[in-house]
């Protein structure tokens, strides 16, 4: 059954792969009997491979096919066909070495397959009828898939069978039986696991079991007090007297130097009361200038007033006394115009108490409105300053009585302001059962009407921004260092995430809502 014809048979069809031919190599291609014609083939690209005779691969076989070059309309019609080439009628006539991309249009049944190939002419005869040409084929170039679908039908041919498309598609290729060796039956493979998917749910696991004893060690073994703020020292700016406040443009939150101008108080009886006062003065001097001239000018009689106060409510009268009466009458003048003096003197002081400046550089945590001409009394509380240097804003927090025994000066804290990602660390300054003396702004007043808590005042390691002051602020007190720093920036962390996602979700139903107005 091997396929043993000499390459000068005329009548051959199937061509021979290997042994010499009576042509000469093309470039490039090394001769098909040498050793190396395997490597060569697949140094040019060919993916033609030979298998063994055993397997009848390049027999002919004699099938119902058809050649359909690309370059040409025409059909061949086949004569047999094997893997190494095939043979067929042609009209045309064609020289060895000449190369056709073409495809062969097999029947398998009702249906017609095609394999695309490229193959070079080893032989042209004319055929025995007398009319056209009988032409031999070498495949040289063939798709892999290609190649198995021709070796299938030609092993359907082999084995008696007509190809069919159910049979090409069968678990096995229809071919005759040949001894096989036995193998023991391979047990059923599973495809391999995805790993990725279960390393990424342990670890999903993993922060969650973490999150959760963060979130259980914070809430449960952490101090926590009734109510926190940021705080500062507060100054309070009272009316020293009644009137009618000036005009400021201040408000809660500019900033004042020191000896800065705050305001004043326009009080009217005040400039009154100055003005009488210098009045009485005035007239008092010049009664004493008056008498003496007259004693100098030795007049023996000087006319006197009754009255060293112009506006004493008594009638203005006048009498002539001797010289002796009218030097004691000036000392009494001279005893009341120094009074006069005093009492402008303090009139003035009075007055300048009620411009107001600053005492400190302060941050102006309230200021009273001067439109429309406020009236105030005296102590009224006109602004509230508070104190903005490093040392002074610290934190207060109200904590428990239960809880003060766990509590020591120097014992570490972590405060967290609003809308921060990272708690800050501080220090326990002191521990109080009332208020320091010095009030402090940022604390309301009712809180601190609770009867059951202390007030203990954190330091914080970094400075906190004068404007947090009154800010409510989250305080945890721990006692070991190590598990409440991790703790806390556990759950901040979670807070950030959640914040992000709750950030992302409003901006997308805002704009949704924005979308929505547009089009209506």
């Amino acid at each position: 059954m091997a396929d043993h014809f000499s390459n000068d048979d005329p009548k051959r069809h199937e061509p021979t792969l290997g042994g010499n031919r009576a042509r000469g190599p093309e470039p490039g291609y090394a001769e098909s009997g040498s050793p190396n014609h395997d490597a060569t083939r697949l140094s040019r690209g060919d993916r033609l491979q030979h298998e063994r005779r055993d397997e009848r691969g390049y027999i002919r076989v004699t099938l119902p096919f058809r050649v359909a070059p690309d370059d040409d309309e025409t059909t061949l019609a086949g004569h047999d066909v094997s893997l190494g080439g095939f043979s067929a009628h042609s009209e045309r006539r064609y020289e060895p070495g000449d190369r056709i991309s073409a495809s062969l249009l097999m029947m398998a049944g009702a249906t017609e397959l095609i394999v695309p190939l490229r193959a070079e002419c080893l032989r042209s005869s004319a055929s025995t009828a007398g009319r056209g040409y009988d032409i031999s084929f070498e495949i040289v170039e063939i798709e892999p898939q290609h190649r198995e679908l021709l070796r299938q039908i030609i092993r359907s041919a082999l084995s008696g069978r007509s190809p069919n498309i159910e049979g090409l598609m069968a678990g096995e290729d229809p071919q005759t039986p040949r001894k096989r060796k036995a193998t023991k039956p391979q047990p059923p493979t599973r495809p391999p696991r995805p790993m990725g998917r279960y390393i990424l749910l342990f670890v999903a696991i993993g922060v969650l079991v973490l999150v959760g004893a963060a979130t259980a060690y914070r809430n449960f073994m952490l101090i926590e007090p009734s109510f926190a703020a940021v705080t500062a020292p507060r100054i309070d700016i009272r009316a020293p007297g009644p009137g009618l406040l000036g005009e400021h443009e201040l408000t809660a939150g500019d900033r004042v130097e020191r000896d800065q101008f705050l305001t004043k108080v326009v009080n009217s009886d005040l400039e009154s009361d100055l003005i009488l006062a210098e009045a009485a003065l005035d007239y008092n001097e010049r009664l004493i200038d008056n008498l003496r001239e007259n004693i100098e000018g030795g007049a023996q009689r000087v006319s006197l007033a009754n009255s060293a106060q112009p506006a004493s409510g008594d009638t203005m009268t006048f009498e002539s006394v001797s010289p002796e009466i009218a030097q004691a009458r000036i000392d009494q003048f001279e005893t009341v115009r120094d009074y006069e003096s005093s009492r402008i003197a303090a009139l003035e002081a009075r007055m300048a108490s009620n411009d107001i400046y600053s005492p400190c550089d302060c941050l102006v945590a309230w200021a009273l409105s001067s439109a429309d001409g406020v009236y105030i009394n005296e102590s009224e509380r006109i602004m509230t300053l508070i104190r903005t240097d490093e040392d002074d804003v610290l934190v207060e927090a109200l904590v428990h009585m239960s809880d003060i025994s766990r509590i020591e000066p120097n014992q570490q804290a972590y405060v967290t302001l609003a809308n921060a990602s990272q708690p800050i660390r501080a220090r326990v300054r002191n521990v109080a059962l009332d208020v320091e003396r010095q009030p402090r702004a940022g604390f309301p007043s009712w809180v601190r009407q609770q009867q059951n808590v202390a007030s203990v005042l954190l330091v914080p390691e970094e400075p906190l921004p004068a404007e947090s002051v009154g800010q409510p602020v989250d305080v945890r007190f721990t006692e070991a260092p190590l598990l409440g720093a991790a703790s806390e920036r556990i759950w901040q962390g979670v807070r950030t995430v959640i914040q992000f996602g709750d950030d992302i979700y409003r901006a997308a139903i805002q704009e949704d809502d924005d979308e929505n107005v547009d089009d209506g």
